[in-house]
């Protein structure tokens, strides 16, 4: 029984964090590989080779900020299941969203 139940909350905890991932890491995506495609504008089309250096560099900072913030998340989350006190019911249920 209680092996079912460990199973089931990796099964659980895998999904949210996947989810928070998710939520956090599409539009850093999108905006970085719009800047990539700005920044070849730049350089290619334009002939400004500077600026579209300038704003190559954006794509490692913008992923590197969603990182961060994912994490952050992911760390307040974790810490708000795992409080002293908190039963295996209802450290489920907060995982789970009934809260």
């Amino acid at each position: 029984m209680a092996t079912r139940q460990k199973l089931r909350e990796r099964e659980v905890s895998g999904e949210t964090a996947e989810e928070v991932g998710q939520q956090a890491m599409s539009p850093a995506l999108i905006a970085a590989g719009a800047s990539v495609a700005l920044s070849w504008y730049y350089f290619f089309a334009r002939g400004d080779r500077e600026r579209g250096l300038f704003v190559g560099l954006w794509p490692p900072t913008i992923l590197a900020f969603a990182s961060y913030f994912n994490q952050r998340q992911m760390r307040q989350r974790l810490d708000t299941i795992t409080q002293p006190g908190t039963t295996i019911k209802r450290t489920i249920d907060s995982v789970m969203g009934n809260n």
